[in-house]
């Protein structure tokens, strides 16, 4: 009797891994476009109270949100030019807009296709890009969103950028 128990539990929990994997490579996990990005008031939009949200134009007191914007030293357009093609090189990533310095790409998690908004705010006077990076579904993140900005800095940051 006990044996047929722990079959039917493998069994069940193989279909509910089945099922969840499924429903992420249905598009279910990807959630929806938010209609409040771009730029509003010269800025991006601040992030939400959960903590899977990072942006470099809240106030750096808030650690749990906060991210250094990327800087760089090269030419405006240049630097632009290499984040554009860093974010298009990434894996598992789609602009969605482009036009003059602003940004914003979708990145989608491998297996079950979270998706996070990533936007780029080109401050060239001030030689630094803010950024802002969020996810669509849940509360946490494990810290993908402040990854994510840091390894785009590091790839331009290698580039000379």
């Amino acid at each position: 009797m006990r044996l047929r128990i722990l079959r039917f539990l493998g069994v069940a929990v193989a279909l509910l891994a089945v099922a969840v994997l499924a429903a992420g490579w249905g598009g279910l996990f990807a959630g929806t476009r938010p209609a409040a990005l771009g730029i509003g008031d010269g800025l991006l939009m601040p992030c939400p109270p959960t903590p899977n949200c990072v942006a470099s134009q809240v106030n750096p007191a808030d650690a749990e949100h906060y991210i250094a914007p990327i800087a760089f030293r090269t030419d405006a357009s240049g630097a632009w030019a290499a984040l554009v093609d860093a974010v298009r090189s990434s894996e598992r990533a789609a602009i969605v807009v482009e036009r003059p310095g602003y940004l914003h790409a979708e990145f989608s998690s491998r297996v079950l296709g979270f998706v996070d908004d990533v936007e780029f705010q080109l401050d060239a006077g001030a030689k630094r890009i803010h950024v802002r990076s969020a996810s669509r579904l849940g509360r946490g993140d494990f810290g993908v969103n402040r990854a994510r900005i840091e390894a785009i800095r590091a790839r331009l940051a290698a580039a000379g950028v």
